[in-house]
C-alpha cells in the first residue's frame, strides 16, 4: 500500500532518517488516508527521544509544550507537525490521563496503547503499513473495535467512549459487539470527564452522517451527558401529527437538518419538554401546548452544565422557543418575530421547522410545508423591500424623543418599542412627523 505524504511530512521523516532514526506517520492520518480521505493533521512517531528530536531539527522552529509526554512540535513551511517518541502509558487513575509515560523503541508497543484498531496503524514509505491489530481489515468492513480489552481501554480514558460514537457517526462505522457492550457498560465513567471535552465530542457526534442511528442505539450513553432527554425515550405521542415516540422524532429531526452544530443541537433539544406539557383530551388525543417553553428552559440548563459558549446557548434557546410558531404569509407576524430574533436566526428557524415537519407523520405534511414556503417567500420579500421591522429602521430615534422633552432612558426605550409595534401592525406610517405625534400621545398616556 502506498500513501501520499505531504512534502512537509517527507522533510520531517527524511531528516529523522538522515540522523539514524526510523519514523512513521501514525493514528488518524493513516486511517483517513487508507479510507481515501484527506487527513487534516499528520502526526509522526519515532524512537528518537525528545532531546534527540530537537537536535535533529535545530534549523527549524521547535515547540516543546508536550515534551514531558514525548511530543515535540516542528514547524515546517509555517505548519506545525507533532513528532512523538514511541511510548507506553503508565497507570490511569482519573479515567483520562496516564500518571506517567515510558519511552520505548518498539512501534508495536506504542500502537498497543491506542484506542481503536483503525487508529493503531503506522506507515512509512520504506516499510509500508504497520498494522499489528488488523485495523486495515476493520476499515475494509467499516468496523470499530478496541485495541485489546475494551473495558480496559475505556477505564484508561473514558473520553474514548464518546470518540467511538463520534467515529461511528462521522464514518458510518459499525461498532463491534464487545466494544459496543463495553461502551454501554462503562458509560458512567463519563462523569469523570470535563464538560468541555464532552461538549467537543458531542458536537462531533451530532454533525456525523450516521447520527440518527448512533443517537438511537446509544441513547443511554447520551443520557449520561444530557439526563433531561431520558423522559423522551419511550414517550408515545397519541396524535395524528406524530407516528414516533418523542425520542425517535428527535433523532429523525436531527438527521433531517444540515450538519451544523447549532442547528443539530436545536433539533436534539427542541422537544425535551414535551413530557412536561402533556395534556390528553376527552378523545384520547395528546396535546403539548407550551412545550417549547419547557424545552427552552431544560435546554438552557443542559447547555450551561456542558459549558457551551453564551452566544451558542442564547441562539439555541431562542430557536427552541420559536420552533413551534405556526407561520404562513402573515407579513405582520413575520416582522414581529424578525424583530425578536433577527434575520440570521429567522433563516435558521425556517430550517428547524422544515426538519421538524419532515420528522412528523405525513398527516397534513403538504399543507405544513406549503405554509412554511409561503413564510419563507414573505420573509425574503420583507428583506428585499426594506420594510421596517426593527427599531433602527424607524424614522425616529432616541435623540428625536429627547428633543420632544422625553428624557428618561427607560421611557424612551418603551416608546420606541411601542412605535415599532404600531408600524409593524400598520396602524401608523413609518413617517417622522406621524411618529413624533404618536410618541407624544404615548408619553402623555404613560
Amino acid at each position: 500500500m502506498l500513501l501520499k505524504l505531504p512534502d512537509e511530512v517527507r522533510i520531517i521523516m527524511n531528516t529523522l532518517k538522515e540522523n539514524g532514526y526510523d519514523s512513521y506517520v501514525v493514528g488518524g492520518c493513516v486511517r483517513d488516508a487508507v479510507l481515501g480521505i484527506e487527513p487534516k493533521d499528520w502526526d509522526v512517531t519515532t524512537p528518537a527521544k525528545p532531546d534527540e528530536i530537537k537536535n535533529c531539527f535545530k534549523p527549524y522552529h521547535i515547540i516543546s509544550v508536550g515534551e514531558k509526554h514525548g511530543t515535540v512540535g516542528v514547524v515546517v513551511n509555517k505548519k506545525v507537525f507533532e513528532v512523538t517518541t514511541y511510548r507506553i502509558d503508565g497507570e490511569y487513575t482519573d479515567n483520562r490521563h496516564p500518571e506517567s509515560v515510558t519511552f520505548t523503541d518498539d512501534i508495536t508497543l506504542d500502537l498497543s496503547r491506542r484506542d481503536f484498531t483503525v487508529n493503531a496503524m503506522a506507515y512509512n514509505e520504506d516499510k509500508g503499513l504497520v498494522d499489528p491489530f488488523n485495523g486495515e481489515t476493520d476499515l475494509k468492513y467499516m468496523a470499530l473495535r478496541c485495541v485489546g480489552d475494551p473495558d480496559e481501554r475505556f477505564s484508561e480514558d473514558a473520553l474514548r467512549i464518546l470518540r467511538g460514537l463520534r467515529f461511528a457517526s462521522a464514518y458510518n462505522f459499525s461498532i463491534e459487539g464487545n466494544t459496543a457492550i463495553s461502551i454501554i457498560r462503562n458509560k458512567k465513567l463519563l462523569n469523570n470527564i470535563s464538560m468541555e471535552r464532552i461538549a467537543s465530542e458531542l458536537n462531533g457526534i451530532l454533525i456525523g452522517k450516521n447520527v440518527n442511528f448512533v443517537l438511537r442505539r446509544y441513547k443511554d450513553v447520551i443520557a449520561v451527558l444530557i439526563p433531561e432527554l431520558v423522559s423522551t425515550f419511550d414517550f408515545a405521542q397519541n396524535t395524528p401529527h406524530h407516528n414516533k415516540t418523542v425520542w425517535r422524532h428527535i433523532t429523525a429531526s436531527v438527521a433531517n437538518i444540515e450538519p451544523d452544530v447549532l442547528l443539530r443541537m436545536v433539533m436534539l433539544l427542541h422537544d425535551i419538554g414535551k413530557p412536561l406539557a402533556l395534556r390528553t383530551d376527552k378523545k384520547g388525543i395528546d396535546h403539548f401546548k407550551g412545550h417549547n417553553h419547557f424545552s427552552a428552559v431544560l435546554a438552557k440548563t443542559a447547555l450551561k452544565r456542558l459549558k457551551y459558549p453564551t452566544k451558542f446557548i442564547e441562539d439555541t434557546v431562542t430557536l427552541i422557543e420559536f420552533h413551534d410558531v405556526r407561520f404562513s404569509d402573515n407579513k405582520k407576524q413575520i416582522k414581529h418575530v424578525l424583530n425578536k430574533i433577527g434575520e440570521e436566526n429567522f433563516r435558521r428557524l425556517m430550517k428547524v421547522q422544515r426538519a421538524d415537519i419532515l420528522a412528523q407523520s405525513k398527516y397534513m405534511r403538504e399543507a405544513k410545508i406549503s405554509s412554511l414556503e409561503l413564510a419563507e417567500k414573505t420573509f425574503e420579500n420583507i428583506l428585499n423591500s426594506g420594510d421596517c421591522y426593527k427599531i433602527r429602521d424607524l424614522k425616529i430615534n432616541g435623540s428625536d424623543l429627547i428633543h420632544l422633552g422625553i428624557t428618561e432612558g427607560k421611557t424612551i426605550g418603551v416608546i420606541l418599542e411601542l412605535l415599532l409595534d404600531n408600524v409593524i401592525d400598520e396602524t401608523i406610517e413609518n413617517d417622522s412627523v406621524a411618529l413624533k405625534k404618536k410618541a407624544l400621545e404615548l408619553y402623555r398616556e404613560m
